[in-house]
């Protein structure tokens, strides 16, 4: 991760430069290259509040380079080349087939929720869920207009959060993941239990 943390050097050394380098970072993320959505949201917004000037071109960066990350995973990798790419190790690592049974499932009955819903999940969730709408051919426009609505809640309320309460905020947004997180694992498999019993007594 060295090179991550020479662009963190560098958008703290060069402010004017630092929203085309928040959205290098966002784009490639959608690559599957290991950029963390929070962590740049964290970062964008603590840089806001030590440069107000900046806020509004810092938090259109951030937006634009996670929501072009989203249409990236779904479109490029998870529609256009498919199932191809999961016979390459470095992709076939993004997310597992159970994993994608799962998600799929979610998408079949909660729709554009299980998108809102899923980005405040943790550990490697976001991802999974634009691959599996990709994989499933979901209507492009549909998927956009979605995920439009998801990026802007979960970017407004964390980018809101880190640029009130700063590095304080933190320790209460991770306690809130994992929390959720808690919740969709209980419902996920409470839900698979239900449908594996219908499938066993039909």
């Amino acid at each position: 991760m060295e090179y991550f943390n020479q662009a963190m050097q560098l958008i703290n050394s060069n402010i004017d430069m630092a929203p085309y380098i928040i959205f290098g970072l966002l784009f490639l993320a959608g690559f599957n290259i290991p950029v963390s959505e929070d962590l740049m949201l964290f970062t964008t917004a603590i840089l806001a509040a030590k440069n107000p000037d900046y806020l509004w071109p810092l938090f259109a960066a951030v937006f634009a380079g996670a929501y072009v990350s989203d249409l990236i995973c779904y479109g490029l990798i998870g529609r256009y080349f498919g199932p191809k790419l999961f016979k390459i190790k470095f992709f076939a690592s993004m997310i597992s087939p159970e994993k994608l049974e799962k998600i799929n499932f979610f998408f079949k009955k909660y729709g554009v929720w299980t998108l809102i819903f899923g980005r405040f999940v943790p550990f490697g969730f976001r991802n999974g869920l634009f691959l599996s709408a990709g994989l499933g051919k979901m209507n492009a426009v549909k998927f956009a207009l979605s995920d439009l609505l998801a990026c802007t809640i979960s970017c407004v309320t964390f980018f809101t959060i880190y640029y009130k309460y700063g590095e304080t905020a933190i320790e209460y947004v991770k306690k809130s993941n994992y929390v959720i997180g808690g919740i969709a694992a209980v419902v996920i498999i409470a839900l698979l239990l239900k449908k594996r019993k219908e499938a066993t007594t039909n």
